[in-house]
């Protein structure tokens, strides 16, 4: 198999190392040394940081499986559990240190940066749609109750996700994504 083009590598490397160390910590420098690509090259496909940050959250939605969240032929809450199991185990596997990279930067750096905050804010509403569609089906199905709203219900999920990371990766426990789990699906989303 052929080397991953420049770019590619740029943001494959970009990814892990906003990933493990933050916006602010992760220099061009740092990240071009992950590449194995001089310096300058970055320049000639990205304007800035900033744009690569954008990508790297492009790239970071595409590798959260959220397209399973979509996938009729899995019963609604059955992949929604899965979905979040998925993102629990991917916490676990890399031993509590790394979060989410849509709350990571929202936590970091959409004060300061308005490309980057609504590279964010557009991250967590195509995921909180992706949540509530699977919520209406849930409820069409019968699978849970009717009377929950579910854009407002798909919010508030992903702010107990975010908050239940936080904790978890404090913790260097599963104890919060336990919590998570058996709050959301045995009591909030419980068979109506």
């Amino acid at each position: 198999m052929g080397r991953k083009s420049m770019r590619e590598e740029i943001v494959t490397a970009a990814l892990d190392q906003f990933h493990r160390r933050g916006y602010h910590a992760a220099a061009v420098k740092d990240i071009t040394d992950a590449a194995g690509v001089p310096k300058g090259s970055f320049y000639n496909h990205f304007d800035s940081k900033e744009d690569l940050a954008v990508v790297a959250l492009e790239r970071y939605g595409a590798d959260r499986r959220l397209e399973d969240l979509a996938d009729t032929g899995t019963p609604p809450l059955h992949r929604l559990r899965a979905h979040f199991a998925f993102l629990r185990d991917d916490v676990v596997r890399h031993g509590y240190q790394r979060g989410c990279l849509y709350g990571n930067f929202g936590a970091e750096i959409v004060d300061h940066m308005d490309t980057v905050r609504d590279a964010v804010r557009d991250s967590f509403d195509t995921w909180a749609a992706l949540i509530a569609a699977t919520l209406t089906e849930a409820q069409r199905t019968g699978g849970i109750r009717t009377d929950l709203d579910p854009a407002v219900t798909a919010g508030f999920l992903l702010n107990a996700w975010e908050g239940t990371l936080i904790r978890a990766r404090t913790d260097r426990s599963p104890a919060a994504f336990d919590a998570f789990l058996t709050t959301v699906f045995d009591t909030l989303l419980a068979p109506a």
